[in-house]
């Protein structure tokens, strides 16, 4: 392996200036940094990583912490397509992405003593929890950089959503555009943030239109397939004539449930999602849904960490809070009223 002085030889500059390259200090003349790099790069030479987070004070090593259950986490396409996303852009700075998974609450307070306040991590990306989730509020409480993929209501709180409310408003306003009126929701967990938002998208869209919302129309999904078989089972004595799946993962299981039952998508009932995930386009009927940016939000949720951990030290740093649009993707699960 090449050396420092190897490097320092072949940019023609010192030592101590190839460690102030490597380590962004800010002194280095752009011209001579550019020079250094090209040098590196050449020899193919290897920053020593502990060497040089004991110079930066940081480990070059993020977080994604997702609490759910493990087999939760494997059977949801929305994860790996988040993955996917972060993962782009940790590549890009030079970071680690350290994923976190956990079967059990001791896990996780064991993952947090040893990686996070012991500073293992730079930062944190939090995705999907809920709002009863303690860990928040250690990392709040503990001044952990971290940034949370999903809206929280805390101000102290960054994060990176897609627009729930209005994604879910479209999607039931284009059911009732196609003449429908009996429209029945699954939601998500009403613990959560993105559960909340879509089932007050439902509400909105039926008020707007001078629909009486009934609650027999509405029941609680956990944004699993299973959760929309049992949704839709205890939908069907309401007898709908649409439904809004407040995933597509739950539409796809309210579509089992309905085919148990013996009713025809979109004959008897219109079927609408959200996620836009793979599936959704092969599925037959193809699948209606409301599209949401997942890749996007798992890049911009790591470039918002980054940009909190080099402003992180100023007390009066601004909390960012982004919202990204969503679109609806018209199928033939809807056909016409």
């Amino acid at each position: 392996m090449p050396t420092l002085e190897e490097v320092a030889q072949q940019a023609g500059v010192s030592r101590s200036t190839v460690s102030r390259v490597i380590n962004d200090h800010p002194s280095v003349r752009p011209e001579t940094r550019e020079r250094v790099w090209r040098a590196i790069r050449k020899s193919g030479y290897q920053p020593h990583p502990v060497a040089r987070s004991l110079v930066t004070n940081r480990t070059q090593i993020v977080g994604m912490v997702i609490p759910e259950a493990v087999t939760t986490l494997f059977a949801d396409p929305f994860f790996p397509l988040l993955l996917r996303g972060s993962t782009e852009v940790c590549n890009a700075h030079q970071y680690q992405l350290m994923l976190s998974l956990f079967s059990a609450p001791a896990d996780q307070e064991e993952m947090y003593q040893r990686a996070l306040r012991n500073g293992y991590m730079d930062g944190v990306i939090v995705a999907s929890s809920s709002l009863d989730d303690p860990l928040i509020s250690k990392l709040l409480r503990d001044r952990i950089p971290f940034v949370s993929v999903g809206r929280y209501p805390d101000e102290q709180v960054h994060y990176v959503d897609a627009d729930n409310v209005g994604g879910a408003r479209i999607a039931v306003e284009h059911l009732i555009h196609l003449g429908h009126k009996r429209i029945a929701t699954i939601t998500g967990r009403l613990n959560m943030p993105a559960g909340q938002d879509r089932l007050e998208g439902y509400r909105q869209a039926l008020q707007a239109h001078h629909i009486r919302v009934e609650e027999s129309l509405i029941t609680e999904g956990d944004f699993s397939e299973i959760g929309g078989v049992m949704g839709m089972q205890r939908l069907l004595p309401a007898s709908p004539d649409a439904v809004f799946a407040a995933s597509d993962t739950m539409a796809i299981g309210a579509l089992k449930a309905l085919r148990q039952a013996g009713w025809q998508v979109p004959n008897d009932v219109a079927l609408i999602g959200f996620d836009d995930i793979p599936a959704a386009s092969v599925i037959e009927p193809a699948l209606t849904t409301v599209r949401q940016p997942i890749e996007r939000m798992g890049s911009m949720a790591v470039d918002l960490l980054l940009s909190v951990l080099e402003n992180f030290s100023e007390e009066e740093a601004p909390t960012h809070r982004i919202i990204l649009p969503t679109e609806l993707v018209v199928r033939a699960s809807c056909g016409s009223a």
